[in-house]
């Protein structure tokens, strides 16, 4: 096969693939960028402003007297863990082992726990837009399909950047240099398509292959199970890790006083800055109750460093350890660091800006892609019929895609004046309102329009977003920033910022090209 050939099907592998997932990647990288502040975004909406610690921050042991209270946790399995820094905690505990000693067989699965005042709540009752946009970036609202959606995606960009690679290699030095604004549009956009893919392509490759991971895991895990396991899944999960022990419930009760708090201090005693992020108490009550705290060292000083500590609470021994500080195993680190390098969330606020950044230039790199396409499709040398049918394509394309800047900036002052929004307003919301622009913009069929209108009423709506919130809350930004409330502050001067690169971006965009 000569090398025309093979670069020619290289070249056409490259752009149907980045056609066929392009506005799924749009969604999927717009909202990403916003989850790098899905923290900050939460506890803007709650007005809350919590420590920047990835450990727990609550008294352990008046949190248990509370669920006790209400729940009589005696012979129970219980898991408190935190996953994201707001002033909540998720809770989960199992069924009682004893029902003679605890009638209440009720099981919780999952809900929250306010480290402040303790109050309880439901994931729903506590959905916020922060978790609305996070769970939007990998399409968990879609499902079943959602999850493996949204891998099928990764894998697919993964397969559009290597094969841009190899088609721009030989050009891709230099064509980085080449931008000619005044050329034609098709010049146009190509160069900004080319130099803005360079500039993203290490960030766009690592989140294509995480993002393939953790998605298209789900879909192995069925036949991995059967075929490699025979149809032991238990098995499967110990071998990887995300299993927990067991212990047998004795029907003797604990003699002694317990106290959380202390095997916490204990556990964090043993490694210096160390951040327990979830606790699993087995047997509550019980004489063979054990505690296991789980946790890492904090990635400023070692990037991946898990560890662990299990206690039998009768004899107040120490019957297991994880030390962070030894290396890792190799599933321990192929784990952690996935993890990691998709979150961002090792390097502070700095990487989470860069990776902000990055994630609304990969934007910008699809929209290019999608540009070129259409205008390399609108020649004389195409029939008539198919010319309006690409030219329809891409305007709805660009419809749906950049209409998601004016409802996001819409929604989050829809959060500030409801109060405690639902998890149905917020979907009914933001998913209405983005079909309702979509369906306006590709009935105006005027890309031009579409592109000028949707940054015009994104940059006005941000600008209103840090007035919203004073007014629902009399916590204005100089307010926030006197006070120390960073969380709220930093989305207050976020949409400011944004709103005014949007807005300048808007004035400099020349009048309407001529086809």
């Amino acid at each position: 096969m000569s090398d025309k050939r093979i670069y020619n099907i290289l070249f056409h592998t490259h752009t149907i693939s980045g056609i066929v997932i392009s506005v799924l990647l749009y969604v999927i990288f717009f909202a990403g960028s916003f989850s790098f502040f899905r923290d900050e975004i939460v506890n803007w909406e709650r007005n809350q402003t919590v420590k920047n610690t990835e450990a727990f921050d609550l008294d352990f042991d008046e949190a248990l007297d509370t669920l006790n209270t209400t729940y009589n946790l005696n012979s129970r399995d219980i898991e408190l863990s935190k996953h994201f820094i707001e002033q909540r905690i998720g809770v989960a505990f199992s069924a009682p082992k004893d029902t003679i000693l605890n009638p209440n067989t009720k099981a919780n699965r999952y809900s929250t726990l306010d480290t402040k005042t303790y109050a309880e709540n439901s994931y729903d009752g506590d959905y916020t837009l922060g978790e609305f946009l996070y769970r939007l970036h990998f399409f968990a609202q879609m499902q079943p399909i959602g999850y493996m959606l949204a891998g099928f995606v990764a894998f697919f960009f993964l397969f559009a950047i290597i094969t841009g690679v190899i088609v721009h290699w030989s050009k891709i030095v230099s064509n980085f240099y080449t931008f000619r604004p005044y050329a034609k549009l098709k010049t146009l956009w190509t160069d900004a398509h080319t130099a803005l893919g360079v500039i993203g392509l290490p960030f766009q490759f690592v989140y294509a292959v995480t993002g393939a991971f953790f998605m298209i895991k789900a879909i192995i895990i069925a036949p991995t199970v059967f075929f490699l396991f025979n149809g032991d899944s238990a098995k499967f999960y110990d071998d990887l890790g995300y299993s927990h022990p067991e212990y047998k419930y004795s029907h003797t009760p604990l003699n002694k006083d317990f106290s959380l708090n202390y095997y916490v201090d204990k556990t964090e005693a043993l490694w210096p800055n160390f951040d327990a992020t979830q606790i699993h108490v087995f047997n509550y009550g019980d004489a063979n109750m054990h505690v296991m705290i789980e946790g890492h060292l904090k990635y400023q000083d070692k990037y991946t460093a898990v560890g662990e500590a299990i206690y039998k609470v009768d004899t107040d021994t120490l019957i297991h350890k994880k030390d962070p500080n030894q290396s890792a195993t190799y599933l321990d680190g192929v784990k952690n660091v996935m993890f990691r390098l998709h979150y961002g969330d090792y390097g502070g606020m700095t990487l989470k800006l860069v990776s902000f950044l990055l994630g609304i230039i990969s934007c910008f790199v699809i929209l290019s892609g999608v540009m070129i396409w259409g205008v390399a499709r609108n020649k004389k040398t195409i029939s008539e019929k198919k010319r309006r049918f690409n030219a329809w394509l891409v305007t709805i394309y660009l419809a749906i895609c950049l209409s998601m800047y004016p409802i996001t900036a819409l929604s989050f002052i829809a959060v500030k004046i409801n109060d405690h929004a639902s998890k149905t307003f917020i979907y009914s919301f933001y998913f209405i309102g983005w079909l309702l622009l979509t369906l306006f913009y590709s009935i105006k069929k005027d890309n031009y329009f579409t592109n000028k209108n949707t940054l015009l009423l994104g940059s006005l709506l941000g600008f209103l977003i840090p007035i919203t919130n004073g007014i629902t809350t009399n916590n204005w930004i100089w307010s926030t920033y006197q006070s120390n409330q960073f969380q709220i502050f930093f989305i207050d001067v976020f949409w400011i910022a944004l709103s005014s690169i949007t807005l300048y971006v808007y004035f400099k965009l020349k009048s309407k090209p001529k086809a």
